[in-house]
């Protein structure tokens, strides 16, 4: 059985993400800042018979609790398999470039991109006692800077300076880490789950949650001859 830990996994994408795992047979920890949130989600999944979950108080911007998340996984295992790396905000939209505060673009970057890192570094040693550790930095189709040059693209006109940056540092990230890695059992990817309908962008979304942790629980379980330090969505490879 597989150790799993998703961040931000109370709901939406991170909470389907969760199911999906749970549904393979793995243990689950539902990563989130609020605990009475998280319990409620566990309480959801053990109604549908996925008893195999746990709630894990965890906030990616503060390391006090990353650690002690860090320590509760070691308490009741030697290692962790899968780290989905899925909690982020949106920030207050619009986003231009010329205007947004740049308290507001550090706050998005704290969670976003940062959160991400603090969480990531503090769980790779425990990933490093995996067989095959695996890690997956949830992004988006606005990360992209080749899609965002491309006047065709349905998104074009959506220029968030905050939230779409984040998610392309973290995707710089990304690259940076697997190389670190290379020599290890880790894989890490970051994956769009693409243009969800959830109360993070008051259901706008094209696709459900259900759709979209498909292709994150796909990469959270490739095996050992998998591409490491890739960008990939349900169609595929994306272009950075």
């Amino acid at each position: 059985m597989k150790i799993a830990l998703v961040t931000g996994a109370n709901r939406g994408i991170g909470f389907e993400t969760a199911k999906q795992l749970a549904q393979l047979g793995h243990f689950v920890y539902i990563g989130c800042r609020d605990k009475i949130l998280g319990q409620r989600a566990v309480i959801q999944l053990h109604e549908l018979g996925l008893t195999k979950t746990a709630v894990l108080e965890i906030d990616v911007t503060k390391i006090d609790t990353i650690v002690e998340a860090k320590k509760l996984i070691e308490t009741t295992s030697d290692r962790l398999d899968i780290l989905v790396n899925n909690a982020g905000i949106l920030g207050i939209v619009p986003q231009p470039a010329a205007t947004t505060s740049v308290d507001e673009l550090r706050r998005i970057f704290d969670t976003n991109f940062f959160g991400t890192i603090q969480v990531t570094q503090e769980f790779i040693p425990l990933l490093e006692r995996s067989e095959g550790g695996r890690i997956v930095n949830v992004t988006s189709d606005l990360s992209s800077l080749t899609l965002h040059n491309d006047p065709a693209w349905k998104f074009y006109h959506f220029k968030s300076a905050g939230y779409s940056i984040s998610k392309t540092a973290l995707n710089g990230y990304t690259i940076m880490l697997a190389y670190v890695l290379k020599e290890t059992n880790i894989k890490v990817n970051t994956v769009n789950p693409g243009h969800t309908a959830t109360d993070f962008n008051q259901y706008r979304g094209e696709k459900t949650p259900d759709q979209s942790a498909k292709v994150i629980v796909k990469y959270a379980t490739i095996d050992n001859e998998e591409e490491s330090g890739k960008f990939f969505s349900e169609d595929g490879e994306m272009p950075w």
